[in-house]
Order: C-alpha cells, then structure tokens, then sequence
C-alpha cells in the first residue's frame, strides 16, 4: 500500500515502528532458513557445527561442547584466546542460571530479571575491582533452586574488591547479605523511612514489615479448604516449542492453576508462547498480534479441548501500559471519565459552555497544546534515551490557565492527578462509581500512586497489578467465562 511505504521512510521513529507492526507478521526468510547468514558462511564448520547451529544450542550444552572441543595443533594456536574468553563467558552464564538460552535468542523476547543477569555475568567476566554494583532485584524469575548459584556469583564480585548493593525481598538474599538498610514502614507517602539497618540476624526481631516476615510473626495463610478440580477442563495436547516436545497439559476451569519448576523448564514457553496464542487464535480467529509478537517463535499443538467453554483470554504480563506521560493509572483503569464528567457538571462549567472533553488532555479544547496535554515536553536526544521536560507554558500543569479555574471541593482538575488513590477514594467519597473503580487499585496494593502519575515511571510489577485492577473493576457485576493468564504476578 503507497501509504505503508511512505511510513517505511520514517521508521527511525519509534511510533512509526509500532505502527507499522500492526500490518506485519514475521516469514521465515526461504534463502537461509531463518539461519541470517549466507550460505558461503554456513559452508564453514567448527566441530562439526556451522555458526547458526552453534546458536541453536543452550548455553549448557555449548559450554560443554566448547569445553570438549577438539582442534589441531594448529587451530588451538590461533583460537587460543578466543577458546579462554569464550569458555569464561559461556561458564559465568550457566552460573548465573541462563544455561537454558540460546545464543541466538532475541533480546526482546528476554525477562527483565534475564536481561539484568546477562549484564551481571558480563560484569564477572571483566575483572574490574573497586566497582560500585547496583542491582535491582537479580532473583526475579529464579527459582529457588538456582538462587543460591546467583548469591555465591555476587559474593565473588564483592570478594574480588568490588561493593554490591542490591535491592530485594528474597529471604535467601536477605540472609546472604553482610548489611541490610529497610525502608518504611508502608508504600508512597506513607514510606520513605529507614526502619531498620544493621546485620541480617537481627532483622528478624525488629518490629518492621520484613522482620516480621522472617520471624514468622506474619505469614501469608495457607486456604483452610481449596476449590475442588474434578469439573470441566481446558486441555492442551502434543505442545511443541523450544525445551517443549510434545507436551500434554490440563488446566480445570473454575479454578486457580500454578504452573511452576526450575528456570528454563519451560513455564513461560508454555503459557505464554503456546496456551494464550492459542486461546487468542480459538477465541478471536485470525493471527496473533504482530504488535505484540513481531518475530518471536509461535508454538505448535495438536489439539486445544474445552475452549467452547471459554468466551475470552486475558493476558496480564509485566509489560508497560503505555510509553508517554499522557498514559497514566487513572485514565487506564477508566476512572478519569467520571472525574471529567464530575469537573464539566460544576456550575462555572456550565456557564462557560464547558464539555468533558474540554477536562480531557488526549484531545484538543481544554489541554495545553504546546505539550498536548502531556505536561511534559519530549526531547529526541538520537543517539541516546529521549529525555522530557515539565512544558514552560503549563509548568507542567497539562491544562489551559481558564480550565484550572473550574474547582471541586477546592481543588482544579490538575489538583486531583497529584493525589493518591488513598487520597482521591477520601475526596471523592460521594461519587459511588468513582470510588469503587479506584477501591480496586487499593486492593491490588497501588493506594500509594498518583493518579496522574506517568506510565513510563511504572515497574513491571505495578504495571501488572494495574491490569488486575482494571480487570477486576471492568468485571464487577458481570458474568463471563473468562481465563486470566498471569506471569509471574508476585
């Protein structure tokens, strides 16, 4: 189409690129087969294997085939280098519990927690000393079992004259550690404090949310009586992909399913990768989402039971709810439709012929059009992050002066995207639909946020939960067969 290949010239732009990935799906290149190379360079073999095959095989295996790796005389003169840094960094990979990726896995497709222990063991394989590491959550998505090869990988980057500061609530890197600072004593403006700095064996005494955890003080309880499973089930056959050979798999409906094991056992290939695109292609027809899955593997199966008992499929993973300071938790959670209706209905807004749409900063009428309602001003820096700037037209305020001058109870339209939830559930405490839309934001824990506040701030996590609690607010009264896939939500 003439208007897809004029966009193609602008895709340097990043909104151009998600764009155009609405009206693309990946094909398998027929010259090389997916391999990306030519096949001059596939016709050279190291061991038997070509490049591309190398980077078909799990970090485990290629450390040991690297290790075994029989060369002449010759050839172990010329890659002797190259064999000592590229058994290192193959060794630090499999510690740090990656021997289950492949070289050629695409780094999009990767964990946060993935990604920050790639960087970690390039960290280890660098040598450097004197070096201030900080880590944000390393165990994320490591089970138990690999947990304890990640602390013993940092206490040698510590050991090596080096200082590590992590951030953590896993009670095994609590123990581990030589110092613990906790802040408190709750979320948002209820936080902010030192509760509690000193040696890990003292923290389980101390009257704070943690120490009270590891004393056994708290405790998440244990359900007296669990929801029987006999029913209807939704069941999974033959599921191919990656680790994945041919797989049988049940999940009764009605109730609340676990899927666990080790790192790289497959969890997120199977739920992800094969049970929601296939429940995406049953329930909706047509491909899965190219803006969602541009060129990641698409899992295969035989045959998917007990769909027609399902009427749709939810995904709630941790990726962004929106990438400009216009996508915020209250419009996402759709309660900012009541508060615009509730501005317009002021009496000086009727006198001045005001619509909801003038209290809205997405369209133009009311919102500043120097930063278009953002508050914010994007700044393309090129070749780094792009930065932004609190607008000098609004300060930062994403209205027009005439705008703010309506008020509720005191306060203008841009006063009320400053508070929290805890704060706005108090204001708005006669506005019934309003406070039962934001109850579900405090119930999924998120009362500590600022209803305007930008969704690029947002974690993983708490991106995760505002999907839950749109969910939740979106299902309040109603009866649907609906099945809610979550990764790894805790």
């Amino acid at each position: 189409m003439p208007f897809l290949k004029s966009r193609e010239k602008k895709r340097y732009k990043r909104y151009i690129r998600v764009f155009l990935r609405q009206y693309q799906s990946p094909v398998t290149c027929r010259e090389c087969g997916g391999a990306k190379l030519r096949r001059e360079a596939l016709h050279v073999r190291v061991g038997g294997r070509t490049i591309a095959e190398v980077g078909d095989v799990p970090l485990e295996g290629l450390h040991g085939w690297v290790r075994d790796l029989e060369l002449t005389e010759m050839e172990e003169k010329i890659a002797v280098t190259i064999l000592r840094e590229l058994r290192s960094r193959l060794s630090f990979l499999v510690e740090v519990g990656l021997g289950y990726l492949t070289l050629d896995r695409q780094t999009r497709t990767l964990s946060g927690g993935e990604a920050q222990r790639i960087n970690l063991a390039n960290s280890l394989g660098s040598s450097l000393v004197d070096t201030l590491y900080v880590l944000d959550e390393p165990t994320v998505g490591l089970h138990p079992r690999d947990t304890g090869a990640l602390l013993d990988l940092l206490g040698r980057l510590r050991d090596g004259g080096n200082t590590v500061v992590i951030v953590e609530h896993d009670p095994q890197a609590i123990d581990a550690a030589d110092h613990i600072v906790e802040l408190g004593p709750a979320s948002g403006e209820r936080g902010g404090e030192v509760v509690f700095e000193g040696a890990p064996d003292a923290l389980s005494s101390a009257d704070t949310a943690t120490g009270r955890f590891l004393s056994g003080e708290t405790e998440i309880p244990v359900p007296d009586r669990r929801r029987p499973v006999e029913g209807a089930r939704l069941g999974l056959r033959d599921a191919r992909l990656h680790n994945l050979a041919g797989v049988d798999v049940e999940f009764p409906l009605g109730a609340l399913t676990v899927v666990t094991g080790v790192s790289g056992s497959g969890k997120s290939t199977l739920v992800h990768d094969i049970l929601f695109r296939a429940l995406e292609q049953e329930l909706e027809g047509g491909e899965t989402s190219a803006k969602e899955h541009l060129g990641e593997a698409v899992g295969e199966y035989e045959a998917l039971e007990g769909v027609g008992r399902l009427d749709e499929v939810v995904l709630v993973d941790q990726s962004p709810i929106g990438r400009t300071p216009r996508s915020n938790p209250v419009t996402y959670i759709k309660a900012w439709n009541y508060i615009r209706d509730l501005y317009a209905a002021q009496p000086l807004s009727k006198d001045r012929g005001y619509e909801p749409g003038h209290f809205s900063f997405n369209v133009a009428g009311g919102r500043c059009e120097e930063c278009k309602g953002a508050g914010q001003v994007e700044i393309e820096m090129v070749f780094m992050a792009d930065v932004y700037v609190p607008c000098d037209v609004c300060g930062g305020k994403r209205y027009k002066p005439e705008v703010l001058e309506v008020k509720y109870k005191g306060l203008n339209i841009a006063d009320v995207l400053e508070l929290t939830v805890d704060e706005a559930i108090r204001f708005f405490i006669r506005q019934d639909a309003l406070g039962q839309t934001l109850w579900h934001l405090q119930e999924v824990g998120l009362g500590y946020l600022r209803l305007g506040q930008p969704a690029p701030t947002l974690s993983g996590g708490e991106a995760q939960r505002l999907k839950i609690a749109r969910e939740l607010a979106s299902a309040s009264g109603k009866q649907g067969r609906k099945i809610y896939l979550l990764d790894e939500p805790t």
